[in-house]
């Protein structure tokens, strides 16, 4: 089956050559123009992957990943303007799962866009080792991919499941920023270490009561971060 791509920038040349590049490798391709249409489109159909420009009429790209972050994992990679760092850091601060910098490569697009969709559905291929692991009053079901927190279910985005999955499952081992950057993004992933302090930032936001002081997450000063169970 096809892999399904959501496309969306206003500007139409770029989606056209991202189109035409993309249906040449076999892949399905719909286009959005502006952040309305987008969205609409993510909530009311399946992709596999979503490729967003941060400049867009109507919604802006972080308003637009913000939205779909509510409702679903779907990986999202954020196009930004050259050189735009802050740009990149509230992609992710917003749930993006990897940036591309305008303007880019469409070799190096593709090979981001098939290298998470290969990863995602290894990891939806995987037999699970457990159906789920609780630790306190946090619960992870490994194969439908959803997290409780006495009971409530909380929103992940997919890389921050990946996360907490990679650390829940190996409890009190300290992996430093850069092997989690390696095991978790992948060893071709571009971006620096930042990626992780921003991902387990926004992790425990959504699963310690107290982010400040947090009871699952925990920094081990120079070192890096482990899981406490």
């Amino acid at each position: 089956m096809a892999n399904k791509v959501l496309v969306v920038d206003d500007e139409k040349l770029i989606v056209k050559g991202i189109k035409f590049s993309l249906e040449q490798d076999g892949m399905e391709v719909t286009a959005a123009y502006d952040g309305r249409e987008a969205v609409e489109l993510a909530l009311n159909n399946d992709y596999d992957i979503i490729l967003l420009d941060v400049m867009l009429p109507e919604l802006n790209g972080f308003e637009v990943c913000q939205m779909i972050r509510e409702k679903s994992d779907v990986p999202i990679i954020m196009l930004t303007a050259k050189g735009e760092d802050m740009d990149k850091i509230l992609g992710l601060e917003y749930g993006a799962d990897d940036y591309v910098t305008k303007p880019f490569n469409i070799l190096e697009v593709k090979a981001r866009i098939k290298a998470i969709i290969r990863r995602t559905k290894n990891r939806h291929q995987e037999a699970a080792r457990e159906s789920s692991i609780s630790a306190g009053d946090m619960k992870i079901e490994l194969d439908s991919r959803r997290v409780f927190i006495a009971g409530r279910e909380v929103n992940l985005t997919a890389k921050e499941f990946d996360l907490l999955e990679l650390l829940i499952t190996n409890p009190n081992k300290v992996f430093n920023r850069e092997n989690l950057l390696d095991l978790v993004w992948g060893t071709d992933y571009p971006g620096d270490v930042r990626t992780v302090d921003v991902h387990v930032r926004r992790l425990r936001e959504k699963i310690e009561a107290n982010p400040s002081e947090p009871k699952y997450i925990h920094t081990k000063w120079g070192v890096g971060y482990f899981f406490q169970k």
